[in-house]
C-alpha cells in the first residue's frame, strides 16, 4: 500500500483540490489531503498526505510557512490579488524605497490582522469568499499572526505602479493578500498580490518537491515525523499501553506534538503533554501488507 506524503509544487491555474484528485488517481486511492489550500493563482508547496499519512496533516497545518511574492502598489482589487476586480487605482509612482520599507515595519513581528474578504472563514455557515463572490459585503474581525520576516527582495516601477518583490515569514493564519492590501492602505495607493509562491512548510522545502508531471514520490510516515517532529522512542510495554488507551509517564518536556515509534522504527502515535503525562493525539493502526 502506498501510504506517506508527497510534496507538490504546484502549478499555476490549478486549485489543491485539482492536486488532490491528481495525487488520488496516481496513488490509486481516495485517501489523499492536503496541509494547507493554495488559490489557483499561486504555485508552490503542497503537502498531500496518502492513506493514514492524512492524519499527520493535522500537525503540519500549524507549522510557519515562507512565501515569495510580488505586491503591486497603485491598485486595490475586490480580492486583493490579480484575479479580482478593480476597486481603485492610484498613482504610486512618487514612492520611495525608504517610504515603502517604513510602511513594511508595522506589517512585521506580532500583529492584528483582518483576513482577506475571499479568505475560506466561515460566516454565518458560508465561506466569506462565497458570500463575496455573491455580491455581498463580508466584514471579518482581526485576528492575531506573526511575520517574522519581511524583507524586500527588489522594487520595479512601472508608469504608475511599483511593484514590491518579497519574501516573507510568517505563522499559520496569515493571509499574504492581506498584506498586500494593507501596504498598500498605509501607503495611501491601495495594494493588491500579482504573484504568490509557497517555498516552505515547517521544515519541508519547495526545492525537495516534484511537479505533476513527475513519478510520485512518497515520504514514508516514518521520515517524515522524523523530519518535523521531536521524536521518542517506546518499550514493548509503552507501545501496547498507548495501544489501549493509557497515557504514559512524561521524560523532559519538547515541543509538541511529540512523534512516538514502537520498537522496530514504526510511528504509532502522536502525544501531546498533560501534566506529567503523554497523552495520544492519535494512533496509527498497524497495517498489514
Amino acid at each position: 500500500m502506498l501510504q506517506g506524503l508527497a510534496l507538490i509544487d504546484k502549478p499555476e491555474g490549478h486549485t489543491s483540490h485539482d492536486v488532490v484528485a491528481r495525487v488520488r488517481r496516481m496513488a490509486n486511492t481516495r485517501r489523499v489531503g492536503h496541509a494547507g489550500t493554495l488559490d489557483p493563482m499561486a504555485t508552490g508547496l503542497l503537502i498531500l498526505g496518502i492513506e493514514q499519512a492524512t492524519k499527520l496533516l493535522t500537525f503540519l497545518v500549524g507549522e510557519d510557512k515562507t512565501y515569495v511574492t510580488t505586491i503591486r502598489l497603485g491598485a486595490a482589487t475586490v480580492t486583493d490579488d490579480r484575479e479580482g476586480v478593480l476597486v481603485s487605482t492610484a498613482d504610486a509612482s512618487a514612492l520611495t524605497d525608504e517610504q515603502i520599507a517604513e510602511a513594511i515595519k508595522p506589517l512585521t513581528g506580532e500583529i492584528m490582522q483582518v483576513p482577506s474578504s475571499v479568505s475560506a472563514i466561515k460566516v454565518d455557515g458560508e465561506r466569506a469568499y462565497a458570500l463575496v463572490r455573491g455580491g455581498d459585503e463580508v466584514k471579518l474581525a482581526a485576528r492575531p499572526v506573526t511575520v517574522s520576516k519581511f524583507e524586500v527582495l527588489g522594487i520595479k516601477r512601472d508608469g504608475q505602479f511599483v511593484d514590491v518583490d518579497a519574501e516573507i515569514d510568517c505563522s499559520s493564519g496569515t493571509y499574504i493578500r492581506a498584506l498586500a492590501r494593507d501596504l498598500g492602505a498605509s501607503l495611501g495607493v491601495g495594494g493588491h498580490l500579482t504573484a504568490l509562491r509557497r517555498t516552505r512548510i515547517g521544515s519541508y522545502r519547495v526545492e525537495d518537491a516534484k511537479t505533476l508531471e513527475d513519478a510520485l514520490v512518497v515520504t514514508s510516515m516514518e521520515d517524515a515525523a522524523r523530519s518535523q517532529f521531536n521524536c521518542i522512542e517506546l518499550s514493548e510495554g509503552e507501545a501496547i499501553d498507548l495501544i489501549h488507551g493509557k497515557r504514559l509517564k512524561a521524560g523532559d518536556k519538547l515541543a509538541e506534538p511529540v512523534a512516538a515509534f514502537a520498537p522496530g522504527g514504526r510511528l504509532l502515535a502522536m502525544l501531546t503533554r498533560s501534566g506529567s503525562q503523554y497523552k495520544s493525539l492519535v494512533v496509527f493502526p498497524k497495517v498489514s501488507k
